[in-house]
């Protein structure tokens, strides 16, 4: 296969890719080894140690998405590359600019540089906030739906979307974009971990029923996604939903953490829930919209303000044009989770 070149890592989704595209995806042996090589765009300074373990298959070059002239090694000899664009901002660090700095103008750039190399496919990684909230807890998003931005990193995943989508209408390069929800499994950064203790100690937060479902995805079923969107001709120019096959209640997700926590790792769990009105998402989605207004960001208030609502989606046309076949439920993927957490010396 030709170079492939990967935005993202070592993030958690782009390091988990850069493993996939060599060693293969786990539980999908039609997506097996390769001995391709994998460009990475690595930021300056950030730690390469588990990608340069992969091998000599990966080359790192040293640059950032949002200075096109960094861009210029990354694209040297990439003609017929796909490109994996996973590069983003969800929890800004430098307030609300760095999502237009990272998701649009990054994404501009990482298209305009592919166009001028003669890459082959540019593989966009979007999310569900471009598409916002479903309208009731039965509903399910399809690739149909309109663009109903959910604060401004959905809106700036909405502008990229559009960037991509544009650049495909010039015939200048085949895009296809792919839109994973929550996502989960090895490599999880500290946020998520944080969330398996919160279970474990009751102060796992339900707002509202907890009926609201929400789709979420392991990370080898959306590298699952992502190599059958490289292959399969068709996608050229399409959209995905890319995630586990069913959504969840938000009820169900905490009780299956806690059951594989207690049943497989013996950590004994409180059974609470730390229970709060509906309102206080929609609180938190007042004071949240306000203080992006003010161009700042709050993780926690954010998070807070989504958790009342449902966001779910169907896979059914990923299913049928991608041969996409998710391997990974809940369950599985916490349990490896987990492993993966205490494999590095973690604790529960």
């Amino acid at each position: 296969m030709t170079l492939a070149i990967v935005t993202g890592a070592p993030g958690w989704l782009g390091t988990r890719l850069v493993q996939s595209l060599i060693r293969g995806v786990v539980d999908v042996p039609s997506l097996g080894p390769s001995d391709r090589k994998v460009r990475c765009l690595v930021l300056p300074d950030a730690d390469i140690t588990e990608l340069t373990a992969l091998g000599p298959q990966v080359e790192i070059v040293r640059g950032d998405v949002s200075d096109a002239n960094s861009l210029v090694p990354l694209f040297e000899g990439a003609r017929g590359a796909t490109v994996f664009h996973a590069a983003g901002v969800i929890h800004p660090t430098r307030g609300t600019k760095q999502f237009f700095d990272v998701n649009v103008q990054g994404t501009t750039n990482m298209i305009e540089g592919a166009k001028k190399a003669g890459a082959r496919r540019f593989v966009h990684v979007s999310s569900n906030s471009p598409i916002g909230t479903n309208p009731t807890e039965e509903h399910v998003f399809d690739e149909k739906a309109p663009y109903n931005p959910y604060m401004l990193y959905g809106k700036t995943k909405m502008l990229a979307e559009q960037v991509v989508n544009n650049a495909h209408a010039t015939g200048e390069i085949e895009t296809v974009i792919i839109r994973p929800p929550w996502f989960y499994g090895p490599g999880q950064p500290p946020r998520q971990t944080l969330f398996f203790q919160m279970i474990r100690d009751g102060k796992a937060p339900i707002v509202g029923n907890g009926k609201n479902r929400r789709s979420m995805a392991y990370v080898d079923n959306i590298c699952q996604g992502l190599l059958l969107c490289e292959r399969v001709e068709k996608a050229a120019g399409q959209t995905y939903w890319i995630a586990d096959r069913t959504p969840y209640p938000m009820n169900d997700i905490i009780d299956t953490i806690e059951r594989v926590m207690e049943k497989d790792f013996g950590v004994s769990c409180v059974h609470k829930r730390m229970k709060l009105p509906g309102f206080a998402s929609e609180v938190a989605w007042v004071i949240d919209a306000t203080i992006q207004g003010a161009g700042a960001y709050h993780q926690k208030l954010h998070v807070l303000s989504e958790m009342n609502k449902t966001i779910a989606c169907t896979i059914a046309k990923a299913e049928a044009e991608l041969g996409y076949d998710p391997k990974v439920d809940l369950e599985l993927g916490m349990r490896r989770s987990i492993q993966w957490m205490l494999d590095r010396g973690e604790k529960l």
